[in-house]
């Protein structure tokens, strides 16, 4: 599994090509030949590119899902709705759809959001309010979400 690392402000031009800023590209070295996924957020309006790797490893799960189950068809068709692939072109760039940027209200000012596996793409003042929201406690989604797995053997702290 790929373990990327970093927030990265970067600009986008008009014709939605974006500079894959340099320390970010370093850690896509291993996984540019093979091209990358990008797709809309489930949660949040940004977008998700995927190393083709690590997204063909999320599809193998999706495709456990027995379709002949109504919510599970849906969440397949919402879930790859708009996907789209992509590949860095000679000059480091990646280009963004319009649909996609339309999605997720993208201005020329982006933040490149490293999330493990996969890099968020967010408007910068939509990263912004993002983390920053006052209805979120973090320390308390800390708690909840990673606390359980304060084990010594875990090295968690």
């Amino acid at each position: 599994m790929l373990n990327l690392i970093g927030v990265h402000e970067c600009k986008m031009d008009a014709k939605g090509r974006v500079m894959i800023p340099s320390a970010l590209k370093k850690q896509l070295l291993p996984v540019l030949e093979g091209g990358f996924v990008i797709k809309r957020s489930v949660f949040q309006k940004c977008l998700e590119v995927y190393p083709m790797k690590e997204w063909e490893q999320t599809m193998s799960q999706v495709n456990k899902l027995n379709r002949f189950v109504k919510k599970n068809n849906d969440f397949i068709r919402m879930f790859t709705a708009g996907v789209k692939l992509l590949d860095m072109d000679s000059s480091g760039r990646l280009n963004i759809p319009n649909d996609l940027i339309g999605f997720a209200s993208l201005s020329p000012e982006l933040v490149l959001s490293a999330s493990v596996g996969m890099i968020e793409v967010w408007s910068k003042d939509a990263y912004e309010q993002s983390i920053n929201d006052p209805e979120v406690d973090f320390g308390a989604l800390a708690e909840d979400v990673m606390g359980s797995l304060n084990q010594p053997e875990d090295g968690v702290s």
